[in-house]
C-alpha cells in the first residue's frame, strides 16, 4: 500500500465521525444554515427588498420570499454581471457557472467564496467515505481522470465565468494534482471527439484507476479506448482499475453496457453536484439513495410535485417531508440564490439519515392527456423489462405523438437505442407498456378507455443520440439527452435514425 493510501484511511475515519455529527442532527443544522444565511444576506439588496432583517421564522421567510427560477432572479443576476457588489450575496461572486437553459438562454449561476469550498469538499468526502466503509484505497496511489468541460475560463467585470467541470478543474488539491488526467492542454480543447481522442492517446499506457463523468460520455471514452487497443476489455487495458464515479444521469439505463465495455462488475459512487450547489452523495456501497449535505451552506425547501404548478405552492422544510413522494427542490445558498427552483425532483428514501434519489426534472414529463408521466416511471417500466429480458439499453427518449398520421389513436413514441436489442421489439414494447400502465394509474385509464393506445417503440441506429448531440453542438461535457419532452422537437430529429 502506498503512502496516500495509509494516510487516507485514518484521516477518511475522522471526516467521517465529523459527517456523522450533522447527518445525525440535520434539522437543527438546517435551522442554524437558514439563521446564518438570512444574517449574512441582510443587507444586501435581495436581502432589503424582501425584508430580510424581519425575518426570524421559516414562515416569515415564506411570506417575504416567493418561490422563483432564473428569469426571476436575472434583474438582480445581470446587476452581478455588469459588477455590482452585494446584491444577492455580500461583496461580488468569485465566479459564475456558466449554463444552457431550455428556456433561458446562457444562464450566470452565482459562485460565492463561501460556496466554492463546499463542491470541492463534497467531491472529497464522498470518496472518503467509500475509503472507510471498504477499506479500498489503493485507487488515490494510481491515475485519476475527470471527463469534463474545459477549465479555459473568461472575466467579465472582474469576475471569472465558465462550465461548473471547468472551474472546479482549478481548485483540484495538491495532494492529487500528479495523479490527475488529462493533461491541462487536452483539457482546453473545445472539440468533444478531438478531445476524446487526445484523452485516449494520453492515457491508454497509465494505470488508471479512477474514472469519473457522465455515464454516456464515459461510454464514448471507453469504446474509443477499446478501439485503439485492439477490441479490448476496459479491464485488459486498465488492470487496476477499481471506481467509477459519476453524476448528472440515471447509472442504470448505462449501467449494463458499461459492465460489458469493463469485462467485470465495479464499485461506483453517485454524487448530485450542479452550477448551484452540491446538493448530495452517496456515502454507503450498502445503503439506497444519496446523503443530503444539510451542513454544506444550502438551505432546502420542498414542494410536493402534485403542488408545484398552484399559485400557492406548498413549500415545507426538512422535518416536515415524507417518504416516497416526489418533491420539487428549492434551494436557499450561501453564493446568494433564494427560493430557487433548480429544476429537479427528488424522493426520500430514508430520514435517518435523510436520504434522497433524483427522480428527474419538473419540467421534464408527459401530459399530453393528462397522464403525467415522470421521469422515474418511464425508466422503471424500460429496464426492468430490459434486465427481465437481457436487453441493453444505450439511450432512450420519449415523446407524445398527438396527431398520427394514420389518423389512429395518439400514444407515447419512444425511441430506443440498444446495445443489445429485444429478439422481439413487439413484445417487449408491449411488456413496457404494461409496466408503465401499473406505475400510472392516469396512463392506465387513458389506454382502458381507449384515448391512449400502447405505446410505439422505434429501434434506433448504432449512436444516434451521439449524432444527435453533435448536430446540436452539445457532444460531451455536462450535456444530457432528456428522457421526456412535451413536445416533438427531439423526437422530429430522431427520426432519422430509425432502424428499417
Amino acid at each position: 500500500m502506498g503512502i496516500k493510501a495509509a494516510l487516507s484511511k485514518p484521516f477518511a475515519a475522522f471526516v467521517v465521525r465529523q459527517i456523522r455529527k450533522w447527518k445525525n442532527n440535520a434539522i437543527i443544522v438546517q435551522e442554524k444554515t437558514f439563521q446564518k444565511l438570512i444574517n449574512n444576506a441582510k443587507n444586501t439588496a435581495f436581502g432589503e427588498d424582501h425584508h430580510f432583517n424581519k425575518i426570524t421564522s421559516y414562515n416569515d421567510f415564506k411570506r417575504s420570499v416567493p418561490v422563483v427560477d432564473y428569469e426571476d432572479l436575472r434583474p438582480y443576476i445581470e446587476r452581478m454581471v455588469h459588477g455590482e457588489e452585494n446584491v444577492l450575496w455580500p461583496g461580488k461572486p468569485v465566479y459564475f457557472a456558466k449554463t444552457s437553459g431550455t428556456t433561458s438562454g446562457v444562464k450566470y449561476i452565482p459562485i460565492s467564496k463561501e460556496s466554492m469550498p463546499e463542491h470541492i469538499k463534497a467531491a472529497r468526502n464522498a470518496l472518503l467515505c467509500y475509503i472507510n466503509e471498504t477499506g479500498k484505497a489503493d485507487f488515490v496511489n494510481g491515475k485519476m481522470i475527470f471527463l469534463q468541460g474545459s477549465p479555459v475560463l473568461e472575466v467579465k467585470a472582474g469576475i471569472s465565468i465558465g462550465r461548473l467541470s471547468g472551474i472546479v478543474a482549478h481548485h483540484v488539491p495538491a495532494y492529487l494534482q500528479k495523479n490527475r488526467m488529462p493533461s491541462y492542454q487536452t483539457n482546453c480543447m473545445e472539440n468533444w471527439e478531438q478531445k476524446i481522442d487526445a484523452i485516449v492517446d494520453e492515457t491508454i499506457h497509465s494505470d488508471m484507476r479512477l474514472i469519473s463523468g457522465i455515464p454516456p460520455w464515459v461510454q464514448m471514452y471507453f469504446d474509443r479506448l477499446s478501439t485503439k487497443a485492439d477490441g479490448k476489455k476496459i479491464k485488459e487495458i486498465f488492470k487496476n482499475f477499481s471506481l467509477f464515479v459519476y453524476g448528472g444521469v440515471n447509472f442504470e439505463p448505462y449501467r449494463a453496457k458499461l459492465e460489458e465495455s469493463i469485462g467485470r462488475k465495479i464499485d461506483a459512487i453517485e454524487t448530485y453536484p450542479a452550477s448551484e450547489g452540491f446538493i448530495a452523495f452517496q456515502d454507503s456501497q450498502h445503503e439506497k439513495g444519496l446523503l443530503l449535505l444539510v451542513n454544506s451552506g444550502i438551505f432546502y425547501e420542498f414542494i410536493p410535485t402534485d403542488k408545484y404548478y398552484n399559485e400557492n405552492p406548498t413549500r415545507i422544510a426538512l422535518q416536515d417531508v415524507e417518504l416516497n413522494k416526489n418533491y420539487a427542490l428549492i434551494l436557499n445558498t450561501n453564493a446568494g440564490l433564494w427560493g430557487y427552483s433548480i429544476g429537479d425532483t427528488i424522493k426520500f428514501v430514508t430520514k435517518d439519515p435523510y436520504r434522497i434519489i433524483v427522480t428527474g426534472r419538473i419540467k421534464h414529463y408527459i401530459s399530453a392527456f393528462g397522464e403525467h408521466v415522470i421521469g422515474e416511471e418511464v425508466e422503471h417500466a424500460l429496464l426492468s423489462i430490459a434486465k427481465q429480458e437481457g436487453v441493453e439499453i444505450t439511450e432512450f427518449t420519449v415523446a407524445p405523438q398527438v396527431n398520427p398520421e394514420n389518423g389512429g389513436l395518439p400514444y407515447h413514441e419512444w425511441f430506443v437505442e440498444f446495445a443489445k436489442p429485444p429478439v422481439n421489439l413487439n413484445a417487449f414494447r408491449l411488456k413496457v407498456d404494461e409496466t408503465l400502465q401499473k406505475k400510472n394509474v392516469y396512463y392506465l385509464d387513458l389506454i382502458a378507455g381507449k384515448i391512449l393506445q400502447p405505446l410505439v417503440m422505434h429501434s434506433l441506429k448504432k449512436d444516434a443520440f451521439i449524432s444527435y448531440m453533435r448536430s446540436q453542438g452539445k457532444l460531451g461535457g455536462q450535456n444530457k439527452v432528456p428522457r421526456l419532452s412535451n413536445d416533438r422537437k427531439i423526437a422530429g430529429e430522431l427520426e432519422q435514425y430509425i432502424q428499417n
